[in-house]
């Protein structure tokens, strides 16, 4: 499994995110690649991202753009 989560250079969730993922990997007993991107506003917007952090899981987005509830 590869996780990519990408993330804008202001936002403050880096660690948080590190320590949640961290954990459900943990609870579930999988072994995941994680990287974190920490990207410019124009990349996100370049990669049509949802927010900040945007995660991806085997390259599919866990909050894609259009659902109701997602931003």
């Amino acid at each position: 499994m590869r996780i990519d989560c990408y993330i804008s250079q202001g936002c403050g969730s880096e660690e948080a995110l590190k320590e949640n993922i961290a954990r459900a990997l943990e609870a579930e007993k999988i072994h995941a690649e994680v990287n974190i991107h920490r990207i410019s506003d124009a990349k996100a917007t370049e990669l049509n991202l949802s927010g900040s952090p945007s995660i991806f899981i085997d390259g599919k987005e866990l909050q894609p753009s259009g659902i109701a509830g997602f931003s």
